[in-house]
């Protein structure tokens, strides 16, 4: 079992479901009320969250229905699987289409579909993360938002120490059939760095090339160029 652990610049608490699902505004306020996030923060992550999921449905519902969104503090993740490499473009792409997404990191595999058995093993795999963390007085598991594909589990959300967002990644890298974690959990000193460092990026412009370009850092390669 393989373990990523990346502390990004983004922030904070995941709503978390497929795009075939939703999160109002009533829920996020419920959320908000347990978690170490703010009202206004629950909010933009549920609004940017029901708007992604909604655009890619609306976009093809055939192609995104195995897709997984997350969204913490502007961020979102997009997990699952997809038919083909352009579906998994077309994703991201729409995706950075959110006014406000900050960042998105693109997780989806291209491949064909798992079926019942490794859907159950997921759904074990999340709930056995999910009962390691919620036993664990040092970790405030409602922080963590988890997402299991084909055994390797993504982790959102909000470690208050080191120390919490290590033992985060062990819980989950502990548990039978889990072959890689990764995780995008951020300490609480990384907030307002976010937010200043998305306050000051310039624009991306992405050079002509073939393949797709390479996203991260709160850049959008999809944004047109601007004129100088």
């Amino acid at each position: 079992m393989r373990m990523s652990a990346l502390l990004l610049v983004g922030s904070l608490i995941p709503l978390s479901g497929c795009v075939t699902a939703a999160v109002g505004a009533a829920g996020a306020v419920g959320v908000a009320a347990i978690q170490d996030k703010s009202f206004g923060e629950s909010l933009d992550d549920a609004a940017a969250s029901n708007e992604l999921k909604a655009r890619l449905m609306t976009a093809s519902p055939s192609a995104f229905n195995e897709v997984d969104v997350e969204v913490a503090g502007r961020m979102a993740l997009l997990s699952g699987r997809v038919p083909t490499m352009a579906d998994r473009h077309e994703a991201e792409r729409i995706a950075w289409g959110v006014g406000l997404l900050q960042d998105v990191k693109n997780e989806i595999q291209v491949r064909e579909k798992g079926g019942v058995v490794q859907n159950l093993n997921d759904e074990w795999i999340t709930g056995r993360v999910r009962s390691r963390l919620f036993g664990d007085s040092e970790v405030k598991s409602v922080n963590v938002n988890i997402e299991t594909y084909d055994g390797t589990v993504y982790l959102m959300g909000l470690a208050r120490s080191q120390r919490e967002l290590q033992k985060i990644a062990e819980h989950a890298s502990k548990v039978r059939g889990v072959k890689e974690v990764v995780t995008y959990i951020q300490l609480p000193e990384s907030r307002t760095r976010a937010r200043q460092t998305a306050a000051s990026q310039p624009p991306y412009q992405p050079q002509p090339q073939q393949q797709a370009p390479q996203t991260g850092g709160g850049y959008n390669p999809y944004a047109p160029p601007t004129n100088e």
